[in-house]
């Protein structure tokens, strides 16, 4: 895996998604940087079959986590805007009830709905990054789904 042609080739793209979740350029640069340093830390684990995907897949979840990290109040600037379209959900007043949700579902599922909702990747296409079938990212979306409501109703 050739980090380097890696970089040259995706590093725009990468950059485009951090910016989109961010909203702050040099928040999407450290996080872009922060995504090719992981790739070289685990480049032995990792394999480039489709890389765009994993590039993709990588970015996504350095900036959910950068954040998360911003929603346990290290950071104070947090964009509740970006919050409203992570989640899709209507009415959102608590970055602390986001923390609260996906702190119950894997990362796997926190990335799924970013792509199906924020990204507007069908559902098939959500299934297909992961290996799964769509009715398994559908029970997942579900779940999500169904959590919220348990949260909202506390």
């Amino acid at each position: 895996m050739d980090i380097g042609d890696l970089y040259q080739r995706y590093g725009p793209m990468v950059l485009r998604r951090c910016l989109k979740l961010l909203k702050s350029k040099r928040e999407a640069e450290d996080a872009m940087q922060e995504v090719f340093v992981h790739l070289m830390q685990h480049r032995s684990s990792l394999t480039s079959d489709y890389p765009s995907g994993l590039l993709y897949r990588i970015a996504t979840n350095i900036c959910l986590n950068r954040i998360r990290t911003r929603l346990r109040g290290k950071e104070v600037d947090v964009d509740e805007d970006l919050l409203h379209r992570i989640a899709v959900i209507p009415d959102w007043d608590s970055g602390l009830l986001l923390d609260k949700l996906f702190r119950r579902h894997p990362l796997s599922s926190r990335v799924m709905a970013v792509m199906h909702f924020l990204d507007g990747m069908t559902l098939e296409q959500v299934a297909e990054e992961f290996g799964m079938s769509v009715s398994g990212v559908r029970k997942r979306l579900r779940s999500l789904r169904t959590s919220l409501r348990e949260l909202e109703n506390l």
